[in-house]
């Protein structure tokens, strides 16, 4: 499952209640044609991979969470672990993200 992030509040949160599972959080926008086409296939990928942590965060609602991450495009994937970024990759490339996923998991 992926869980949509509302707030810094949430985030920070879900990171600190991740300990050592990676968290990958898909950078989006409603308006955005590719996120809409991957945004299914995230779903699967979360489906498959229980120990991972999928979230998602709207770029308009959470400007400060984009701002922080530094996000330009979407979308973007932020790969986190033990509360430290160690990879960030923009783009609805699913077969990158799948890779990326089990590089860091």
């Amino acid at each position: 499952m992926v869980v949509q992030i509302k707030s810094s509040d949430e985030l920070d949160k879900t990171l600190e209640g991740a300990g050592d599972k990676l968290v990958v959080i898909d950078f989006f926008a409603v308006w955005c044609f590719p996120c809409k086409m991957i945004a299914p296939r995230v779903e699967e990928l979360a489906n498959e991979m229980p120990d991972v942590i999928f979230l998602k965060v709207d770029i308009e609602e959470c400007e400060d969470i984009t701002e922080k991450y530094n996000i330009t495009s979407m979308p973007t994937f932020v790969f986190i672990k033990g509360g430290k970024v160690v990879e960030t990759f923009s783009g609805a490339n699913f077969d990158k993200l799948k890779s990326t996923v089990q590089k860091h998991k």
